[in-house]
């Protein structure tokens, strides 16, 4: 469409508060083009980020293989990942493999019995398996065994901290900046102990800070784009439409990675959504800074059509074809499968009385024996009819799996779980791997004679990080609303989509270490609120100077806080009151 141009001024009509004219919306529009880094800055900005990721690797590979045992949800992604791997889907293990009835099959596998340990049926596992497919490709690189199941944690847990760096130098110019974000990530206990288990939560941490970075770099790319086509006619403001932009590279790289995490879980939906509305909200003001009237609903049609094919519909079809080995295997799961318990459940049930362990389970009344899906029961189709019949089964997979997270969880209870309304307080740390009771004189336990030691790995961020991160959250959503940074908004939105959305569930067993999505979002609220108090000038000053200060030791801190974590993120040894001693509060043991 060719937009309608008026004729106006070639000149700023404003000054900001020094005098200095303001630039013209096509100036500021255009500003990351007209702005070339030169080599050497170019090359820092890619070489400090690596540095800090690598080091970051490196810390995750010490010790990677201890404990020497499943750990918390190994026991589920671990296996998993190795069926995937050997079977092309998840099928239901084996109790026994080695003849041995007293040894439990985790037992079995750690004693090397990897082969012919599935029952050949189908497991109704209840998240995608993209996470699990990552964790196979590190067994399949270094064997069924800790450090080969947790190797792909570290890696992703490195490429995160590298993202972030990119991230945060894109949102502040400042390489600088971006390092600290990555550092500041690398020192988090959370993330540090995620990336050494085989637990998917690193994974669709990693993939969300994917897909919001190519939104952000789809910012920059529609108004330099957009303000590339309003300088052909300088001075004159664009006004109609403001022409359309079909395809976005970012925005498609970024429904990529948005349906990569969907496919590791569920929960990525909701900053997928939030951050699609920002983008769209982008956009309208980049229509709006070069002219066009009306630029929120204009840019609904303009820019939100092409953001949705994008960002859903591209999220979509990755997320389907993560579900390839599931396909290729629809009519295993329709055999066995297709009349659970979730498939014939009509909303009615009760909580049992609890176990001799004190748990409950949620027990289904009155249920539909009938219910089954109705592939089952068709003729095996033929070619592209095939794909469609498959397609309706993982339908069916879909309604049953959300059925059991929507219902079968009531009664559940969970020593670690925790209220996500306190999240960021860190109100319940989760214990992973414990061995109590160790005796003075065993394993190096110095302890006194009338005490013991102790090795546990407890998942529990960085408190001063965490803690010091609240403030700055405050402090960014007074700079989005207050001084209308756009910056700090991505904080917040990150934060709030992947943090209020766990509050409709707090009535079942969650975990702190979900909050692992929110994290990213936090340091980037912390490392923007630092470039505030620096300051914009690189001149020497009096504000400079204590931003410098302020900044510098707030870091020397958390780097303090991950020093004295160390062992109990590691399985170290400690006798009982070093351990007491980094377990702050009752509610962490």
């Amino acid at each position: 469409m060719t937009a309608v141009r008026e004729e106006t001024a070639t000149v700023g009509l404003s000054t900001t508060a020094t005098g200095r004219p303001v630039p013209r919306a096509v100036d500021r529009a255009l500003a990351p083009l007209q702005r070339r880094p030169d080599l050497r800055e170019r090359l820092m900005g890619w070489l400090g980020p690596l540095a800090v990721a690598i080091l970051t690797l490196d810390l995750r590979l010490v010790g990677l293989g201890d404990p020497q045992r499943f750990a918390f949800d190994e026991t589920y992604y671990a296996k998993d990942g190795w069926s995937l791997l050997n079977n092309g889907y998840i099928q239901t293990y084996l109790g026994d493999v080695d003849g041995n009835t007293g040894n439990e099959i985790n037992d079995d596998i750690l004693a090397g019995h990897v082969q012919g340990v599935w029952t050949g049926e189908p497991s109704l596992a209840v998240h995608p398996d993209v996470g699990k497919w990552l964790i196979a490709l590190g067994e399949k690189a270094f064997g069924m065994d800790p450090f080969g199941w947790r190797f792909a944690s570290a890696v992703a847990g490195a490429l995160m901290v590298l993202v972030l760096c990119r991230l945060v130098r894109r949102l502040t110019g400042s390489t600088l900046l971006g390092c600290v974000a990555g550092a500041l990530l690398m020192l988090d206990g959370l993330h540090f102990v995620l990336s050494r288990l085989a637990l998917l939560d690193i994974f669709l941490a990693l993939f969300i800070v994917c897909g919001v970075h190519c939104v952000i770099a789809d910012r920059a790319w529609l108004r330099a784009r957009l303000g590339r086509r309003a300088e052909q006619q300088p001075g004159v403001p664009l006004s109609g439409w403001g022409g359309r932009v079909l395809l976005r590279p970012w925005l498609l790289a970024g429904g990529v990675c948005w349906g990569l995490a969907i496919g590791t879980k569920w929960t990525a939906l909701y900053p997928l959504a939030a951050f699609g509305v920002l983008c769209w909200i982008w956009s309208a003001g980049a229509r709006r800074m070069l002219g066009v009237r009306w630029p929120l609903l204009k840019g609904a049609v303009a820019d939100g059509v092409p953001a949705f094919l994008h960002l859903v519909v591209v999220a979509g079809l990755v997320y389907v074809a993560t579900w390839g080995g599931w396909l290729a295997n629809a009519d295993q799961y329709e055999e066995h499968l297709s009349a659970t318990q979730y498939r014939q459940y009509t909303g009615e049930g009760h909580c049992s009385d609890p176990d001799e362990n004190g748990d409950r389970d949620y027990v289904p009344t009155d249920l539909d024996k009938s219910q089954r899906w109705p592939t089952a029961d068709e003729p095996d189709a033929k070619g592209p009819a095939e794909a469609a019949q498959s397609l309706r089964s993982l339908w069916y997979y879909h309604q049953d799996v959300f059925t059991f997270h929507t219902h079968f969880l009531n009664c559940a209870e969970h020593f670690y779980e925790s209220k996500p309304s306190s999240w960021l307080l860190i109100n319940r740390p989760v214990g992973v791997a414990v061995t109590n009771d160790i005796p003075p004189g065993t394993d190096g336990c110095d302890a006194p004679a009338d005490s013991e030691c102790i090795r546990q790995v407890l998942l529990i961020p960085t408190p001063v990080l965490w803690w010091g991160g609240i403030v700055a959250l405050l402090f960014s959503v007074v700079m989005w609303i207050g001084a209308r940074d756009w910056r700090f908004g991505v904080a917040v939105v990150g934060v709030l989509s992947t943090w209020l959305p766990w509050l409709q569930y707090d009535d079942r067993p969650i975990f702190l270490f979900y909050a692992i999505a929110i994290l990213p979002f936090t340091l980037i609220a912390i490392t923007l609120s630092i470039g505030t108090l620096i300051g914009p000038s690189r001149l020497p000053s009096a504000r400079r100077t204590a931003g410098v200060i302020v900044g510098g030791a707030f870091f020397i801190l958390v780097l303090a806080n991950f020093i004295w974590f160390w062992p109990i993120w590691t399985n170290q040894l400690l006798t009982q009151s070093g351990w007491q001693d980094r377990v702050f509060f009752a509610r962490w043991i």
